[in-house]
């Protein structure tokens, strides 16, 4: 009987304190649904509703098409595919001396990429592609060799559709907000590069351009996310990249010149 009214006793005590606690937290819960009710409207508010939710790249992807059917297709343009980092880098302005069509979209996984894949090619067969994709892609959880194989994929792709057209793929790139994930990203590059003869591909080796001499990124180079790459990074990229349009586009280094 005693060990009975013991247990009772603890059960009363048990209810007792979760419901003080319950007391308690009701008011902040209230106030923290009314502070993120707020905040979720004004981001509703600054970035409209996609036309179809099931695409949440539908508006990029429209922009593209509009920007196609705008202006006559660019002939003999490099095209430059993949995320944000395709996105936010100034194709235009860093290289004046060819035509280029950007189509990077930011937060584009691989997947996103081979999903939209025929929306994004430009009207006509361009003259060189330059790819960057993969690094979202890890930092959604998709594992080393899921990114690996995707990547692979597109590559193919687009050698099958592009026979004869020079291709680079950039390598995943070290940031400083995605450090921890740069081992998986070198395995994923060091697979990569080893495809490149048999896809025909040019590996490009962006990565190591932003580490500093301690080997860590080089945040200089970073924007205030620590993701992505300030002017000065691009500048690395682009002579990279330049160099190589100028072995493999005819004409390149004439109209540089």
């Amino acid at each position: 009987m005693r060990t009975v009214n013991i247990a009772c006793a603890r059960s009363i005590a048990i209810k007792g304190v979760a419901a003080l606690l319950l007391a308690l937290a009701l008011p902040g819960i209230a106030q923290g649904q009314a502070g993120g009710g707020q905040t979720q409207s004004a981001q509703a508010q600054d970035r409209p509703p996609n036309a179809d939710p099931a695409f949440p790249f539908a508006r990029e992807i429209e922009a593209f098409a509009k920007a196609n059917a705008a202006s006559p297709p660019v002939e003999g343009a490099t095209l430059f595919l993949g995320s944000s980092s395709i996105r936010l880098w100034d194709i235009a302005g860093s290289f004046t001396d060819i035509p280029t069509v950007n189509r990077g979209f930011g937060g584009a996984s691989t997947p996103d990429v081979l999903r939209y894949y025929r929306r994004l090619l430009p009207p006509v067969r361009p003259s060189s592609i330059v790819v960057y994709v993969g690094e979202n892609d890890l930092a959604a959880g998709a594992t080393p060799d899921r990114v690996t194989a995707d990547i692979v994929t597109l590559l193919k792709r687009l050698r099958k559709d592009y026979p004869r057209t020079p291709i680079a793929f950039l390598s995943l790139k070290p940031s400083p907000i995605r450090w921890t994930l740069w081992p998986k990203m070198a395995a994923i590059n060091k697979v990569v590069a080893a495809r490149a003869p048999t896809v025909r591909f040019t590996y490009l080796d962006v990565g190591s351009l932003l580490l500093a001499r301690d080997g860590l990124p080089d945040a200089t180079l970073f924007r205030a996310d620590g993701l992505h790459m300030k002017p000065e990074g691009y500048q690395r990229w682009t002579r990279l990249v330049d160099n190589w349009l100028d072995r493999v586009v005819p004409g390149t280094m004439e109209k540089a010149s």
